[in-house]
Parts: structure tokens; sequence; C-alpha cells
């Protein structure tokens, strides 16, 4: 794995401008980017130059998710709970 490669993903990741997205993808990439493909990764660097409030509205379910962006990256997204945050059900 290229190692440069990641520590941009995972620049990008924190460090949105949006805190609420810096707080799923963050942790998301920390979690899982050294184990994904290369062409998982290529998915992943598209996602991410979308717009913070789209990707946080689709990863919430809130917008619509384009067709092109509606693949095993955003479903793993959506089921990701970072290590102390409250299950999904839980208000």
């Amino acid at each position: 794995m290229d190692e440069t490669r990641l520590n941009k993903i995972r620049f990008r990741a924190w460090r949105r401008g949006f805190r609420e997205a810096d707080l799923i993808l963050g942790p998301f990439v920390d979690a899982h980017a050294a184990t994904m493909t290369a062409d998982q990764l290529d998915r992943l660097e598209a996602l991410m130059d979308q717009s913070d409030h789209d990707i946080f509205g689709w990863i919430m379910g809130a917008l619509p998710v384009p067709e092109a962006f509606d693949d095993d990256i955003l479903a793993r997204l959506r089921a990701f709970r970072p290590v102390g945050s409250p299950p999904a059900d839980v208000a």
C-alpha cells in the first residue's frame, strides 16, 4: 500500500471544513483505508471530491444518493460507528 496516498486521504478525511463530515470520514478512513483495494480507494477519493453537505446528507439518508456513489464505500460509511459512539437506533 502506498503510504503517501493513505496519508493524503487521511488528511482530506479529517480536514473537510465541515466538522460533522470530519467526524465521520476521519475515523472511517483511520479504521478502513489501509485495508481497501486500489479501486476502493479511488472511489473513496471520488466521493471525498464531492460537497461535504452532500456527503453528509447521503450518509445520513437525508439526500438521495447519485447512482455513481451508491456503492460499497457509501454502504460501509453508513454502517460505520466510531468507537465510543452510540448505536444508530439510540436517539
